[in-house]
């Protein structure tokens, strides 16, 4: 782990507000200069603070409406790897993410849809079959604020 000072969370901050913005445009903003700016991201980015840079895509400018968080019980633990099923709910489009988690369920899947006719085929053809599937809780998105991570 690296030691970050202020600039370095400004720095950041701003990137994960806007990840296009040059070191140019930061350093100017924090008052550094483009090469000093630039040498602090690729620190970050040697470090693995900084994993990538990706497009922010609008789920319902693409048509899916309805987002689902499920919470998956797998009905067979040691007949069907963790691996087994991870690798067939990516496989399925609609799957946003596949979160591992301890607690009631074993799984956490985030799922788009175009409306909930749309997510009921979904999850009946596609997620209903997965390797393992057991008890399956749906909770609706219904609106989602942006939390700020960890740098406040």
């Amino acid at each position: 782990m690296i030691d970050l000072d202020s600039i370095d969370r400004q720095v950041l901050r701003a990137l994960s507000e806007d990840a296009t913005q040059s070191a140019g445009a930061l350093g100017k903003r924090f008052g550094l200069s483009q090469p000093a700016t630039w040498r602090r991201i690729k620190r970050m980015q040697d470090a693995g603070i900084i994993k990538g840079q990706k497009a922010v895509l609008d789920n319902a400018a693409l048509g899916f409406d309805v987002t689902v968080f499920l919470g998956v019980k797998l009905a067979t633990k040691g007949r069907v790897s963790l691996e087994d099923f991870e690798r067939a709910a990516t496989a399925i489009a609609e799957v946003q993410s596949v979160q591992h988690v301890l607690g009631l369920y074993d799984y956490r899947l985030r799922v788009v849809a175009r409306d909930l006719a749309d997510f009921e085929r979904v999850l009946r053809r596609r997620i209903m079959t997965l390797p393992g599937i057991g008890d399956v809780e749906a909770n609706v998105l219904l609106s989602e604020e942006r939390l700020l991570g960890p740098l406040g």
